[in-house]
């Protein structure tokens, strides 16, 4: 097996620094959406996070929601003291995070201006985040996740 690609590689070696308790594989037939990342693993859709970027006034946000869930535009917006939220431009995601959409992960640290999780997340025993690319996903306490993203807990899911 060869390297992993550099936006992994940052991802473990922030992971590794911070002695994080986190795993971080590797899945050939891909993760790129929620659904291909549970069928990969073979958990439920609800312990995936989606990693969202999304403007609000000028400012950005990183809003991590359970993969069964659509995340609230609105929520977000309110979250940040917003009048509206909008998801970001794939050029928007790239420059804010330093990932590919489809391959963000919560860590390192984004240059956005909040970093939100959804408190249904905080629920499980372990979640799947994207670690770099659309072949590797981290799994990590949501606890820790917490800590290592600096996320807010809030309600930011739309009603099912």
């Amino acid at each position: 097996m060869g390297a992993w690609p550099e936006p992994v590689q940052r991802v473990a070696a922030f992971l590794g620094y911070t002695g994080a308790e986190v795993r971080v594989e590797e899945f050939p037939a891909g993760t790129p959406t929620a659904q291909d990342a549970a069928d990969a693993i073979g958990c439920k859709l609800g312990e995936i996070v989606k990693s969202l970027v999304f403007e609000c006034d000028g400012r950005s946000v990183l809003a991590l929601v359970p993969g069964d869930r659509r995340a609230d535009a609105a929520k977000i917006a309110r979250a940040v003291g917003a009048e509206r939220a909008s998801v970001a431009s794939a050029p928007r995601v790239r420059e804010l995070t330093g990932f590919e959409p489809g391959a963000v992960a919560p860590f390192p640290p984004a240059n956005v201006d909040h970093v939100l999780i959804d408190r249904l997340l905080l629920l499980h025993e372990h979640v799947w985040v994207g670690a770099g690319s659309t072949t590797h996903l981290a799994r990590l306490a949501p606890t820790e996740l917490v800590r290592l993203s600096r996320a807010v807990a809030l309600d930011l899911a739309a009603d099912p």
